[in-house]
């Protein structure tokens, strides 16, 4: 037996409206439908192509506002993710068709940034999300019970208590799943009969709920991190898989850096940082060169530290910096505001990534032109 469900029956979004109180409008971290909520509304406004069952906007609606531009009538849209447009066309596609998306790249590589934005412009919310972690139970995909109305009542549909996953089945939007290869095999292979039947059954209740037209769900997984649980081939396959690689160029790195840490400042109170600012291309080149193991010139060989030197580690370095520059200094960002960051990022092994950190300074830092001042700023710190 199924249960039946209201396919009209989706929850109006937050995402083009103003905050609902004042303690939405005070979050630390807004959700994406709430901070770029004018964003989606001016794109809604202006998007006469079709849209997928229950699609707030377009998939070109979708990838513009992902990759930013502007619209007819001026309104400009932010980048929120920049690389390659064929990677987000690709992305926003499958989401389009019956298959699940699974964003897979290195940790650092936006894939939780780019998985929360497609599913607040896809749904206009974001929220129905299951942060895999080693202890992830089966019960946060599928669904679980109110022990209290078990107990008391038996099975019954009070008593069930739904997933996120259940959720977006039910109301056809999109289910997130951040981390995956963190969940234990056999929990993973939960969503291969919600994925591939589209379908959940309930045997407790002898019934079944199924997704109605426009529910999709997309996963994040890297594997180079430790403690990963590899995907069973036959969950693979119900994935349609696009790789997020690293920033290609210095100077794109530079730019997402640069735009997240404003992001983070505002939300933060801290003081804008200048267009270019010279700490953040030095943080972005140590990390790039640590990370591939020559130095941008290609001149000398370096070895690479444990860790993974992500973008997003050198977002929360210079985010760092800003917040020692705003409480303890003048406002402005200066080497020394960087060096501690850089240091705990780069040395996550205290002996081997100590001995590599010390050799970088020595060899490449300590005679580049112009950087005498942050030379002399991490050999401060590193003792």
């Amino acid at each position: 037996m199924s249960v039946s469900v209201e396919p009209t029956s989706v929850e109006p979004s937050r995402s083009h409206s103003a905050p609902a109180n004042a303690k939405e409008a005070e979050a630390l971290r807004p959700h994406a439908e709430n901070a770029f909520a004018a964003e989606l509304a001016a794109l809604a406004a202006h998007d006469d192509r079709p849209r997928p069952p229950r699609w707030k906007l377009s998939p070109w609606a979708v990838a513009t506002y992902l990759l930013g531009g502007t619209l007819p009538d001026g309104t400009v849209i932010t980048p929120k993710y920049v690389g390659p447009r064929r990677i987000v066309e690709v992305a926003v596609t499958t989401l389009a068709t019956d298959r699940a998306l699974l964003l897979l790249g290195v940790p650092g590589t936006a894939k939780t940034w780019v998985s929360e934005h497609l599913a607040a412009a896809v749904s206009g919310d974001s929220t129905l999300l299951v942060q895999g972690t080693a202890g992830t139970p089966e019960e946060a995909i599928r669904y679980g019970w109110n022990y209290a109305q078990l107990l008391a009542y038996g099975p019954s549909r009070d008593a069930l208590v739904p997933s996120p996953v259940m959720r977006a089945m039910t109301r056809g939007m999109t289910a997130r799943v951040e981390e995956l290869t963190r969940i234990p095999a056999d929990v993973q292979d939960t969503l291969i009969t919600i994925l591939s039947e589209k379908t959940l059954p309930i045997p407790e209740l002898g019934e079944e709920v199924q997704a109605v037209r426009g529910f999709n769900l997309i996963a994040t997984a890297n594997d180079r991190d430790r403690g990963v649980n590899d995907l069973s081939s036959a969950l693979r396959r119900r994935f349609n898989t696009v790789v997020l690689p690293l920033p290609e160029s210095p100077e794109a790195e530079v730019d997402i850096v640069a735009r997240r840490v404003d992001q983070l400042g505002r939300s933060l109170d801290l003081p804008a940082v200048p267009d270019g600012t010279d700490e953040i291309r030095r943080v972005v080149t140590v990390f790039r060169e640590l990370r591939d193991g020559i130095t941008t010139d290609g001149r000398t060989k370096l070895k690479s530290p444990s860790g993974t030197l992500s973008t997003a580690e050198a977002i929360s370095v210079v985010t760092g910096g800003l917040a020692l520059a705003a409480h303890f200094g003048d406002g402005v960002l200066r080497a020394g505001d960087v060096a501690a960051g850089i240091l705990g990022a780069v040395v996550r092994d205290p002996a081997a990534d100590r001995v590599v950190w010390q050799e970088y300074l020595e060899t490449v830092v300590r005679e580049r032109d112009g950087w005498k001042d942050f030379y002399r700023a991490c050999r401060e710190v590193s003792g």
